[in-house]
Parts: structure tokens; sequence; C-alpha cells
């Protein structure tokens, strides 16, 4: 995958996760937006801070990071189970 391709699925992610929020009526969409990825990112922190004292850790790479802002803590939650079966 090209790296432009890449950034064009991230920013289309971000906007239909805007638009959703605007549709819903939501009074503050972009601070919705923004504390929605918030919650996945700090779980791929998390393990990986834990990493040394459980042995379970995910790479940080931009697909990664993309996995858990766009589907939060079941993104994270879904790297880790792949990982395990493979």
């Amino acid at each position: 995958m090209t790296e432009q391709i890449f950034w064009i699925i991230i920013a289309a992610g971000l906007v239909t996760t805007l638009v959703l929020r605007l549709i819903s009526k939501d009074k503050r969409p972009l601070r919705g937006t923004v504390m929605s990825l918030l919650p996945g990112i700090a779980a791929l922190a998390l393990i990986n801070l834990t990493a040394p004292l459980t042995g379970v850790g995910l790479p940080v790479s931009r697909l990664s990071l993309s996995a858990s802002a766009l589907l939060g803590i079941p993104g994270v939650t879904a790297m880790l189970i792949i990982q395990a079966l493979f």
C-alpha cells in the first residue's frame, strides 16, 4: 500500500466519524470525535507500557495506531487476539 493511499484511507475514516457525529446532532462533534479516538490510543500505549511486565505487546506502527484510533478498545483487543493466534 502506498503512502498516499494510506493517508487517504485514514482521512476518510476520520471524516466519516465526524460526519456521523454531525448527523447525530451532537453539540460538540469535533470534541466528541477526538474523545472517541483517545481511549483506543491510550489502550495501545498502556499495553506497550506494561509489556515488560506482562510479556504482551503490540508493535507501534501506522497501521496499529490507525486501528486503535478508529476502532478503539475493540480494535486493540482484536489486534491482541490476532497476535495470539498467529
